[in-house]
């Protein structure tokens, strides 16, 4: 089971992306081990927004209502309580000018027992998780 980072989408449909060629052979790998993937709606908010800014809506839309479609990408979303832990993650990594959205991924994580994260972001590796190679 692994969580996807919004780097990892943008990555996939963005080709001048720095890291398109190796997003692409790791979604090749997740597809071909038929792998549960994870990922969350803030994820999804922050994809949304950097699509739409980088391709326009059209194509934003096709990949976001494609992520939605899938039966394997199960969506999570943060409980209230959920939201303020991932408040007590930003006060830890603070030193790291780490993202809110992260840090519900984090606390995601941890809830739904998910270690590794398919991701180009290294704070995903400070809080203890494993980056899908």
């Amino acid at each position: 089971m692994i969580f996807i980072d919004t780097g990892a989408f943008l990555a996939r449909y963005i080709e001048a992306d720095q890291f398109h060629k190796k997003a692409n052979e790791l979604w090749a790998k997740i597809e071909k081990k038929e792998r549960k993937c994870f990922t969350s709606n803030f994820v999804l908010d922050e994809l949304a927004t950097l699509l739409f800014r980088r391709t326009g809506a059209g194509f934003a839309e096709t990949r976001l209502l494609n992520i939605y479609a899938s039966s394997r990408i199960q969506i999570l979303r943060p409980t209230k309580d959920d939201e303020i832990t991932a408040i007590t993650f930003m006060k830890k990594y603070s030193d790291q000018e780490i993202s809110y959205t992260d840090c519900i991924s984090f606390c995601l994580m941890e809830k739904n027992r998910l270690d590794t994260a398919f991701t180009f972001d290294r704070h995903f590796s400070y809080a203890g998780f494993t980056i899908f190679k």
